[in-house]
C-alpha cells in the first residue's frame, strides 16, 4: 500500500448524498480479481451515455477536474453493499483522498485498508470547499496527514481528527498483511518450532 503523508491536488466536488458503491462501482464489473485496472468503471452509469460516448454534464467529465486526487462529496458517501471494488476504483482513478459530511462504515474502513484517506468534515466546513470550488477555477487542497490539517492557497486551514493507528498505518503504508509482515521473524520463529 502507498504511504500517505501530505498530498496536494486538484479538488473535484460530487454535489450528490448517498452516494452507493454500486454507483461508484457498477456490479458487472466485480468479476475482476485484479485490484487494478478499475479506473474506467468509476462511476460507470453516470460517466457514460448508453451508446459509450461521455455524458459531458458529469462533473468528473469537466475538463477543469482532470486529474483531481481529492474529492469532496455529500453526506452518506459511499453507502450500500460493501464491495472493497468501490475504493480501489476510486483509488486506481487518482483520488487518495474523499472528504464528506459522513460515510457508511464498510466503506469508510475498506479506504484506510487501501491507502485513501476518508475524511469526515461538519456540513458547513464540506459547502465552504464547494463554495470555493465555485469560485477559483483549479480549486486545490492541501492534506497533511501528519499535523492532521486542510488548507487550501486562500489562508484557509482546517483541522481533522484520524484514529491514531489508522493514521500510523497510512503514514507507514501498512495494510493488513505489511502489519503481519512487521512479525515475519517471529512467525517464522513460531513455526520452526512447532515442526
Amino acid at each position: 500500500m502507498q504511504a500517505f503523508t501530505k498530498l496536494t491536488g486538484l479538488v473535484a466536488v460530487m454535489d450528490r448524498s448517498d452516494v452507493d458503491t454500486d454507483q461508484i462501482i457498477p456490479k458487472q464489473f466485480l468479476k475482476r480479481i485484479e485490484r487494478s485496472g478499475y479506473e474506467t468503471f468509476l462511476f460507470f452509469d453516470w460517466r457514460y451515455h448508453e451508446d459509450g460516448s461521455e455524458n459531458e454534464d458529469f462533473e468528473l467529465n469537466r475538463p477543469e477536474v482532470q486529474g483531481a486526487s481529492i474529492l469532496v462529496a455529500r453526506r452518506n458517501f459511499g453507502c450500500g453493499s460493501s464491495r472493497e471494488h468501490a475504493v480501489w476504483a476510486l483509488e486506481n482513478y487518482g483520488f487518495r483522498v474523499v472528504i464528506a459530511p459522513s460515510f457508511a462504515d464498510i466503506f469508510f474502513n475498506n479506504c484506510f485498508k487501501n491507502g485513501v484517506l476518508p475524511i469526515p468534515m461538519d456540513e458547513e466546513v464540506v459547502q465552504r470547499w464547494f463554495d470555493n470550488f465555485a469560485q477559483h477555477p483549479g480549486y486545490r487542497l492541501t492534506v497533511d496527514l501528519q499535523t492532521q490539517t486542510i488548507s487550501d492557497a486562500f489562508g484557509w486551514s482546517e483541522p481533522f481528527q484520524v484514529d491514531e493507528f489508522r493514521r500510523y498505518c497510512l503514514l507507514n503504508g501498512l495494510d493488513d498483511i505489511a502489519l503481519t509482515l512487521q512479525h515475519e521473524d517471529r512467525i517464522s520463529a513460531y513455526e520452526a518450532a512447532r515442526a
